[in-house]
């Protein structure tokens, strides 16, 4: 059988190429004849730049050190693709497990405006722009005024580059209310229930200076706001996980695959919008319409009823030590079991 192994990261334990690699190796001990394809996914969170180096020969990584989200310079990297792109990843410049811990009045989104500034200053002509898994709500201000941003308005901002800027976010959030930035994702960052108010009303004050932009616009809430700052800026915000399948040839390889796996790290009621799970289960229905869909996931809290048999990592760690905790500091041992286990219902 053919078989298609294209799972999310699991955030903060264990990468997308990682978790593909642990499935594939339990599935193969199961049924060591079958051909496993792996296709590490992103969603332009936390791997979006891993994958794009993976799916596109040449592609080269750039240093550069910039401020982190709390403040203290980190060493990270952009990708320079052949084409003259840019892939820029805000998880790995201002992401939220840079921090030791919240710090929701001073987390800062800088960091990856000068990861951008620092790849058009190296000449390139287009950007692809992963902004999921920030630690901030600021509405992307600071990315601005790392591009150029005066305290006049829009003005002074660099020009967008000639292939322009695509976004790639997760999430369709506004940028206001109660399914907006502050709102949805601001619990995670550290913003308690009772501040969630004054955190909308400073985020509606910043996007009143630019009342051409609408806040509403579906990603305008994404990475604490940044969607809308880069909105300002005139960038194209698309789709995460539907655009990196497109630059990784999923739907080719999709092609006569008899089971189709996916993944992330918690699986949920957010899940079924946008989320690589759910991206991936589409494209299979499309282009390998006979193929059985599987889940691994490390939690599953949502219904399964779209997939023929799923593996959840913290109920494996129970069955196997009786610590469920076990998953989340071995999740390659539990990937691993979980692809022998899916391999079984095959």
């Amino acid at each position: 059988m053919r078989i298609i192994v294209a799972p999310d990261s699991f955030k903060g334990t264990a990468t997308a190429a990682s978790i593909a690699a642990a499935v594939r190796d339990g599935w193969l001990t199961e049924r060591p004849d079958d051909d496993v394809v792996l296709v590490p996914m992103a969603d332009g969170g936390e791997g979006t730049l891993d994958a794009f180096e993976t799916a596109v020969p040449g592609a080269v990584r750039a240093p550069v050190t910039v401020t982190g989200p709390g403040g203290t310079p980190v060493d990270t990297h952009w990708l320079r693709l052949p084409d003259g792109r840019a892939v820029v990843e805000l998880a790995a410049t201002s992401g939220l497990p840079l921090l030791d811990a919240p710090m929701p009045d001073t987390a800062t989104s800088r960091g990856f405006g000068e990861a951008v500034a620092a790849a058009l200053d190296a000449g390139a002509t287009g950007l692809v722009l992963g902004i999921g898994g920030s630690a901030s709500t600021d509405g992307g201000r600071p990315v601005l005024e790392a591009l150029g941003l005066d305290s006049e308005g829009a003005g002074g901002l660099r020009a967008l580059p000639p292939l322009g800027v695509t976004v790639l976010t997760d999430v369709t959030s506004p940028l206001l209310g109660p399914t907006g930035a502050a709102a949805v994702f601001g619990p995670q960052k550290g913003i308690t229930p009772d501040r969630v108010a004054s955190f909308d009303e400073r985020l509606a004050t910043w996007a009143a200076r630019f009342p051409h932009i609408d806040p509403s616009t579906p990603g305008a809430g994404a990475a604490g706001g940044v969607g809308f700052g880069l909105l300002v800026w005139g960038a194209t915000l698309a789709g995460g996980a539907a655009a990196v399948a497109e630059v990784l040839g999923l739907p080719a390889l999709l092609d006569g695959a008899d089971v189709v796996i996916s993944g992330e790290g918690r699986f949920d009621g957010q899940s079924a919008v946008g989320k690589v799970p759910s991206v991936v289960r589409d494209l299979a229905v499309a282009h390998a319409p006979g193929a059985r869909s599987m889940l691994v996931a490390g939690a599953i809290e949502a219904p399964l009823d779209d997939y023929a048999a799923a593996a959840s990592l913290t109920v494996l760690a129970t069955q196997t030590t009786g610590e469920p905790d076990d998953a989340l500091a071995d999740p390659l041992r539990f990937a691993t079991i979980a692809g022998q286990r899916l391999a079984r219902l095959a």
